[in-house]
């Protein structure tokens, strides 16, 4: 089927594309089972719902450019995200880079924070919360991240649910698929003698609270966790997070998500500088 051209800064390029695609799940026509050939390219289906994501745009007002019904990029999005397509793909992207940075390719030690944002109308009562400290009305994002600030897992509640019972079960799940981790560095919310007791003896990791001293003028340091608020400032580049939206907080996570797969495959498709050749004298050349 022939589809209109169209051209937007979130689609992915040539590049992105030969990452991506290896990654997706395999079509059910290549599989043993069988089933019909997709009808829709998989490439506009991802351009597609980058773009919601990034433009912060309604379902209903995705661009007829794409020549893909709404519905259908909808269902491709919540199916991924059902599946766990996301995390495998945001898995693999991670393992790259740090692989590229000449790192270990599964950090043993992450950093752990929360956010609130402000929850939409379309967010029903049963799933959003009021915190106080904050005064916001919404959900709260749980974020761990690696050394350079790359999502490893994320956990959406309502707001008013606090940052040590989030820890919990995010740090289980963690522990349960990659037991390596060994060290979780956090702010003072945290920093609770029955959570850090607990981390230690049932999981083994240990609970490192960084506070927020100041300087000599006064203004607030972050050590080490000024990664993690660095990796919420790129979450709420994408204008869909900048406020929560979904009436599923599953949505909600597949969004942050899928903002951090375009940073990571943008990140990845860039071409690598080759250091530069130090200057050779007449002397040693002779």
């Amino acid at each position: 089927m022939l589809l209109p051209r169209y051209r937007y800064p979130s689609d992915t390029s040539d590049l992105e594309w030969a990452l991506l695609e290896r990654l997706l799940p395999t079509p059910a026509c290549q599989t043993p089972k069988g089933g019909a050939p997709e009808k829709w390219p998989w490439r506009r289906v991802v351009d597609a719902i980058r773009y919601i994501v990034d433009n912060g745009a309604k379902w209903r007002a995705l661009p007829a450019d794409f020549g893909i019904p709404w519905r259908t990029v909808s269902g491709y999005f919540a199916r991924w995200a059902k599946t766990g397509v996301l995390k495998r793909i945001l898995d693999q992207l991670r393992r790259r880079l740090r692989l590229r940075s000449h790192r270990c390719a599964w950090p043993v030690r992450v950093i752990i924070d929360a956010q609130s944002i402000k929850g939409a109308e379309t967010v029903s009562k049963a799933t959003r919360g009021y915190d106080a400290g904050k005064c916001i009305n919404g959900r709260k994002r749980h974020l761990i991240v690696d050394q350079d600030g790359l999502l490893v897992d994320l956990l959406v509640t309502p707001a008013d649910v606090q940052e040590c019972a989030a820890a919990r079960i995010l740090l289980t799940r963690l522990h349960a698929e990659h037991p390596e981790i060994v060290l979780v560095w956090a702010d003072n919310g945290y920093g609770g003698e029955e959570f850090t007791t607990w981390a230690q003896d049932t999981l083994g990791i240990t609970i490192k609270v960084v506070p927020r001293p100041k300087d000599a003028d006064g203004f607030v340091v972050l050590p080490k966790r000024w990664v993690v608020e660095r990796s919420n400032s790129w979450t709420m580049r994408a204008r869909r997070n900048a406020r929560d939206y979904e009436r599923l907080m599953s949505h909600a996570e597949a969004h942050i998500q899928w903002a951090f797969i375009t940073l990571m495959s943008r990140r990845l498709s860039r071409p690598r500088r080759r250091p530069e050749a130090a200057p050779v004298s007449l002397a040693s050349a002779a």
